[in-house]
């Protein structure tokens, strides 16, 4: 007769940290941060929100300054996929943290923040501001391409 155990099995969460210095050559760095999204579609949609995140930590947060430092930590868990980005700067004020378009389309800049948002299923910021937590859900459920009409296809 086989036993079974009776101690729960919880989901196991991993993650990496990542210091990096404050650099905008980012590529080496997304490709490693991008490891565990299997989808494509997914994966091009976290390397964008992602370099987003990286840029403004470099430009804004740290002012360019390459003695400055960038840690990143992925999280994995079997629901989430989560990285949190964080600059040595003075943070991010909580009333600049919205993520609207700027008013003008000409506007240089004002465009990363709505970017992040529409990347990500959830996006939360330090107390501070210096730190900013972005997260995807892992599985996908298959969204439906027609109307809820019984067909398979739509109509030609």
């Amino acid at each position: 007769m086989a036993l079974r155990s009776t101690i729960p099995r919880w989901p196991v969460a991993r993650w990496s940290d990542f210091i990096t210095p404050s650099t905008l050559q980012l590529a080496p760095l997304l490709e490693i941060l991008l490891e565990p999204v299997r989808c494509s579609e997914l994966q091009a949609q976290v390397q964008l929100g992602l370099q987003e995140a990286l840029v403004n930590a470099v430009r804004h947060g740290n002012g360019n300054d390459p003695a400055k430092f960038l840690r990143i930590r992925r999280i994995e868990t079997p629901r989430w996929l989560i990285w949190q980005v964080q600059d040595e700067g003075d943070g991010l004020a909580d009333t600049a943290r919205q993520p609207h378009l700027p008013e003008h389309c000409d506007a240089l800049g004002g465009r990363g923040l709505f970017l992040i948002h529409q990347c990500f299923d959830d996006v939360r910021w330090s107390r501070r501001g210096n730190r900013l937590q972005l997260a995807v859900v892992r599985e996908r459920r298959r969204v439906a391409l027609f109307s809820a009409g019984g067909s398979d296809s739509p109509d030609r």
